[in-house]
């Protein structure tokens, strides 16, 4: 596969150099001498069938992670999960369905969902979160090592504080940002409180800490997998698409499809021996 590539970039005039392992077998470095863009059509067009991540070498060590949770770093949908108690998951799914397609305004579509809730116990948060939750493969590694290596973490989450505040202090994230539910009598009173954490504030998050650590745009990564997180994923310096609906996938600089979510440490250069 590795040859197959350096053909392929060398077809299209881009000069690649040596190569070496990242970790044998499994991530390998190209050098090349040509523009980014064309690198990755080059490859992505020909290759469908690893990860491949195309970016400037000097740069590639990230800063500041800010991810996603619904569907990057967890593999469910909480809101439609927590709705599967209520007995109306269909109906709360294809509502965030069409959100993270870009079909639907996220605040209007969370508004909509939220309200449906109106009744639910709040204890069935805890069942759900236990029964049904899990971080996707490679979540806790990318974070922890990232942290060890001296960059700093937040999730982002269009979801809920209920769910968000547990699933970043289980992962290792060092904050995160996310949608307050209101409880009255111990039941959810089908809305939310506060400011909606909707693709304006996940960007919000992402410039106020860079500015704060005093970071450069291209010391940055963000990882999502819809629509509400393009205008982060865009800001980035390294914007990646994990398991991505489609008008994500179109504006993210790569997309993961196949690893785990710790195949991003490949991306800045960090082999398994380094890992958390």
């Amino acid at each position: 596969m590795i040859w197959r590539a350096a053909d392929l970039l060398d077809n299209a005039r881009l000069k690649p150099s040596e190569w070496r392992w990242l970790d044998e077998g499994d991530a390998a470095d190209i050098e090349i001498d040509g523009p980014i863009g064309q690198a990755r059509k080059v490859l992505e067009g020909r290759l469908r069938e690893i990860d491949i991540v195309v970016q400037p070498a000097g740069t590639r060590r990230k800063r500041l992670l800010v991810a996603d949770m619904d569907s990057t770093i967890i593999g469910q949908e909480c809101i439609d999960e927590l709705a599967d108690y209520a007995g109306i998951k269909p109906q709360i799914a294809a509502i965030t369905e069409r959100a993270m397609q870009g079909e639907m305004d996220f605040a209007s579509a969370l508004t909509e969902r939220v309200a449906l809730l109106e009744g639910l116990e709040e204890a069935v948060i805890g069942r759900c979160l236990t029964e049904r939750i899990s971080p996707n493969p490679g979540a806790d590694t990318l974070v922890r090592t990232m942290r060890a290596h001296g960059a700093e973490t937040i999730l982002v989450s269009g979801g809920f504080t209920a769910f968000v505040e547990p699933i970043a202090q289980a992962v290792g994230f060092d904050g995160f940002e996310a949608n307050l539910l209101t409880v009255r009598d111990g039941r959810l009173a089908g809305r939310v409180e506060g400011r909606i954490v909707d693709s304006s504030v996940k960007h919000e998050v992402l410039v106020e800490a860079r500015g704060r650590l005093g970071l450069s745009r291209e010391e940055t990564m963000a990882v999502g997998d819809g629509a509400n997180d393009i205008a982060m994923i865009e800001e980035a310096g390294l914007g990646i698409a994990y398991r991505a609906k489609p008008a994500l996938a179109a504006v993210a600089d790569a997309r993961l499809d196949h690893n785990g979510l710790d195949a991003l440490l490949w991306a800045q250069g960090i082999p398994r021996r380094e890992w958390a």
